[in-house]
């Protein structure tokens, strides 16, 4: 089966042999137990569904249980929303060897529900008409730290980045070196610093120096903080 057949089935992860680790938030019982049937067969799709939770708390307490790869999270949700369980999410997103990284799948699709989440740190986010095929697809997309979003959603995101307050390139900016740069923009795009070292062939141990400059310069205290910083800027 060629690479593009295994997608078009829903087995390209299982097809290469990987899993990637996944928790479901959503309060709708039925839709989680809808959505685990139609990816959490993990031989097929290479998607394990390691929890669920139906509000805020619940999904505190199971990522941090299980840190997962991937968080399929909801929007509205019993104590405070996608946005609170992102907000206090913000140290295992900005892991830098594990990271957690968030996929919004909601019914809904108003902008300002796209903003907040993406604001909040999210990769991304797909609405609940998405197929399981699809679906698959983007959990391994958001793993990989790449940004996916349903068609028409990432407009509301260009529009809203490109209408900030934030200043562009200024002299924050320009304190740091090319490499420091480059340095920025990775992390900014979570990768982990294993990767950052490979593809700028420097050693992990000059990538956590970099990193710490840059916090210093920039006077940040993550790497949450460094992204939010990265995206209002239009650096990502």
């Amino acid at each position: 089966m060629s690479s593009e057949d295994a997608q078009q089935d829903g087995t390209g992860g299982a097809a290469e042999g990987r899993t990637v680790r996944v928790v479901l938030v959503d309060d709708h019982r039925m839709f989680r137990t809808g959505v685990q049937a139609e990816i959490g067969e993990t031989g097929r799709t290479g998607v394990e569904v390691v929890g669920e939770a139906a509000d805020v708390d619940q999904a505190l307490t199971v990522i941090t249980a299980t840190h997962p790869e991937v968080v399929l999270l909801d929007v509205h949700l019993p104590g405070g929303g996608g946005v609170e369980v992102l907000r206090r999410s913000a140290t295992m997103m900005s892991d830098a060897e594990r990271p957690v990284r968030f996929l919004a799948l909601s019914v809904s699709d108003a902008a300002e529900d796209v903003i907040g989440v993406i604001r909040g740190g999210a990769r991304g986010y797909v609405t609940k008409t998405i197929t399981g095929t699809d679906l698959v697809d983007a959990i391994f997309r958001v793993a990989d730290g790449d940004a996916v979003f349903s068609p028409r959603l990432a407009g509301f995101v260009l529009d809203a980045f490109a209408s900030s307050d934030a200043p562009p390139i200024d002299e924050d900016l320009d304190r740091l070196t090319q490499r420091e740069r480059e340095v920025l923009r990775l992390i900014a795009r979570g990768y982990a610093y294993k990767e950052i070292a490979k593809q700028l062939f420097i050693s992990v141990k000059t990538v956590e120096s970099h990193v710490s400059a840059v916090l210093r310069k920039l006077q940040l205290s993550n790497r949450h903080e460094l992204t939010r910083w990265a995206a209002a800027r239009r650096l990502v």
